[in-house]
Order: C-alpha cells, then sequence, then structure tokens
C-alpha cells in the first residue's frame, strides 16, 4: 500500500451482518504521520541518550585505563565533585602533591636524617641545637627537591602526556606559568634559608644540586643532560650519591656540632653503597618511560638496549650491592650492629629478587610498580645505615 500519493484518503468499509451494516473509519495518512513523528521523535531522543551515555562511559573507562597502565592511583575527573572551598582546597593539594614528585622528597628527608646520625658521637649531640640543624637541612633541600622536579616537567609537558599523564602540568591542571612561578619561588626559598643559615656546606649542596638539576633538565643548547644516558646517571648520583651524603653530614659535623671533619666508615660505605642505589635509579626510571622517550629522541640504556636487559642489569646491580653490605656488616665489632645489617641487608635483598622474578616487563603497571618498591627500599637502607659501625 502506497501513502506517497495524497494526504486526505478516507478509506471505510462495510459489513454486511444480516440485517445491520456498520461503517469502520481507518485514520487518514496525516493522522498516521502525527503518530509515526512522536515515535520517531521518542525514539531519536533515546538514541541521543544511549550516545550521550556511551561516550562518557568510554571517556571514563579511557581514563581508568590511563592512570592503570601509568601505575599511579586512580584520580578523579576534574569538577568531579561539586566545586565547593573544602574540595577545591582538596584538588590543590592533591595536583601539588603530584607537582612535587612525593617519592623524591621522601627520599631526600630520610637521607639527610640518616646522614646526619653519622655525625652523632654520644647521647648529649641529640640535643635541640641537632634538631634545629637537621630540620634546617632538611627543608632547604625539599624546596630545593621541588624545583627540580619541577623543572623537569616543565621541560618534559610533551613526554609526559605519554609516559606520566597524571601529573599536573601534562593533565592541563597547572599551566605552564604555573609551573614557572612555583620552581622559582621554591629556588628562592631554598637559597635563601640555606644563606640565613650560614652554613657553607648547606649552601654548596643546593647550589651544586641547582646547577646539576637544571643542566639536566632545561632544554638550551649544551643542556638537558637527561637526552644522554651516561651523563644523566652521572648527574643523579653525583646529587644522590656524593653530594647529599658528604655535604649533609658535614653540615651537622662541622657547622652544627663545630667538629673538624672527620671521614668514617659509616660515610664512606653510605657513600659507595649509595653510588650504586643512585646508578640504579638513574636506569630504572628510564624503564617505563620507553614510549615517550622513543617517540621525542631520549637515547636512554633502555631505548638503546631493550627493557628486560636494563632490569636484570638494575637488579644484579643491587644485589651485588647487598652482598658487599652483608659483608660489611659481618666485619663490625659489635655484635648488635653485626646481627641487625647483616640480617636488615639479607632480607631487603631477597624481598628484591622474589619480586623481580615475578615481574611482567610487558606491563608498564608492574615495571612501575617495581620502581616504587626500590624507592622503598632505597628509604629501608636509610635506617640501616646509621647502625654500620
Amino acid at each position: 500500500m502506497n501513502f506517497a500519493g495524497s494526504t486526505h484518503i478516507h478509506l471505510s468499509a462495510v459489513l454486511d451482518l444480516r440485517d445491520s451494516s456498520i461503517r469502520v473509519q481507518v485514520p487518514t495518512y496525516k493522522s498516521y504521520n502525527l503518530v509515526g513523528n512522536f515515535y520517531t521523535k521518542r525514539i531519536q531522543h533515546r538514541a541521543r541518550g544511549i550516545l550521550e551515555t556511551s561516550t562518557v562511559f568510554q571517556k571514563s573507562n579511557t581514563k581508568f585505563l590511563v592512570n592503570a597502565t601509568s601505575g599511579h592511583p586512580l584520580e578523579s575527573e576534574p569538577k568531579a565533585y561539586p566545586n565547593t572551598p573544602w574540595n577545591s582546597a582538596k584538588n590543590a593539594l592533591d595536583a601539588f602533591y603530584r607537582f612535587s614528585r612525593p617519592h623524591t622528597v621522601i627520599g631526600t628527608a630520610l637521607s639527610i636524617i640518616s646522614v646526619s646520625l653519622l655525625a652523632v658521637e654520644k647521647l648529649s649531640d641529640i640535643s635541640p641545637l641537632f634538631f634545629i640543624g637537621v630540620l634546617e637541612a632538611v627543608v632547604a633541600a625539599l624546596f630545593m627537591n621541588i624545583y627540580i622536579v619541577g623543572l623537569n616537567q616543565l621541560s618534559d609537558v610533551e613526554i609526559d602526556k605519554v609516559n606520566k599523564p597524571y601529573l599536573p602540568l601534562a593533565s592541563g591542571e597547572y599551566s605552564t606559568l604555573t609551573g614557572i612561578m612555583i620552581v622559582t619561588s621554591f629556588s628562592i626559598m631554598s637559597f635563601w634559608l640555606g644563606w640565613v643559615v650560614g652554613s657553607w656546606p648547606l649552601f654548596w649542596a643546593l647550589f651544586v644540586s641547582f646547577v646539576l638539576g637544571t643542566a639536566y633538565s632545561i632544554n638550551l643548547p649544551l643542556l638537558r643532560w637527561k637526552r644522554f644516558a651516561l651523563v644523566a646517571a652521572m648527574c643523579i648520583l653525583a646529587v644522590r650519591a656524593v653530594i647529599v651524603q658528604l655535604a649533609f653530614y658535614l653540615h651537622i659535623q662541622t657547622h652544627v656540632f663545630s667538629r673538624p671533619a672527620v671521614i668514617s666508615k659509616p660515610l664512606i660505605f653510605a657513600t659507595a653503597f649509595m653510588s650504586f642505589f643512585s646508578v640504579v635509579i638513574a636506569l630504572f626510571k628510564d624503564i617505563p618511560d620507553i614510549e615517550g622517550d622513543k617517540i621525542f629522541g631520549i637515547k636512554s640504556y633502555t631505548v638503546r638496549l631493550g627493557q628486560e636487559k636494563v632490569f636484570w642489569t638494575c637488579i644484579s646491580l643491587l644485589e651485588m650491592a647487598y652482598g658487599v653490605s652483608i659483608l660489611v656488616g659481618a666485619t663490625s665489632p659489635y655484635t648488635w650492629s653485626k646481627v641487625i645489617t647483616v640480617l636488615g641487608h639479607s632480607v631487603l635483598a631477597s624481598i628484591l629478587w622474589i619480586r623481580a622474578k615475578s615481574i611482567d616487563l610487558k606491563s608498564k603497571a608492574a615495571i612501575t610498580s617495581c620502581y616504587m618498591l626500590i624507592w622503598k627500599l632505597f628509604y629501608a637502607e636509610y635506617f640501616l645505615i646509621p647502625l654500620i659501625r
């Protein structure tokens, strides 16, 4: 039946039933159009709703996958909650927390406290003067730490969009201007505090860290040393293994306690062990970032040699360092030091080996999780270092 020819056709059927006739009127085509349009609009409205729901789900699912793959804890979308002062403050603190790279902040604080304890010779050294000296060093170093990690993010926005999309600059939560203001403010506060304290070991530790951190990240001619694997590793080793151990020890020994500088066995051990650890951190941090580094021409050892080879090189270096630590602990003349350091390093070495054997090197989340385990082992070592005698 074709309805295309007329808009006012009336159809009727006359049915003769015995002596009666009944007329049945069928609705006009115009009536069918009204009903059809009504249901068509309802179907279109529902289809739009399904499409919008699907789009939201896809965006949400994409966010979940990005965070899961990055190994970073899941984060809520911006403006996911009502824009109250309390939620705004929480979002601001969360963004700054991620910007400051908390695992490096914790490592810096623990290392300074641990190395400062190496200068303690007797119980009376644990005094308010000692705590003030440690606090001055920790705060100034943390300010400089935030400058260094912040500058690295400013220089790596495009790379971080691939490797670490949860960072505030990469995600768009911070503008470039905001990042510049933060790193500038913290570098100024760090130098100001170092100058006010009047400790030359502390000031030079901040200055050398500033120079190496800037040369490592900033994209200027002859700089951006992170492009070169060996130079990048040397920068991290110089700061984490040498500057932190020697400069902050001398800050407490010479400035706080006003004693002559003495290079002790624990200090030599701490410097040597952390040299191994710093090399491992420098190599391992690039393993989960291989995708972005390849795209942007960062010639890390992971890009050159492959993830598996660099991974097992790092594990081997740390296991060797733990082996030497066990031997050093075993030579201690003090039974308590011998037991704690030998047992402690044996446990840490076992944890690392068991975890390494179970890692799926094809999973970025698994590699990132193992990298954070190495930072935890780094923290644990600073609890053992003061016990080396």
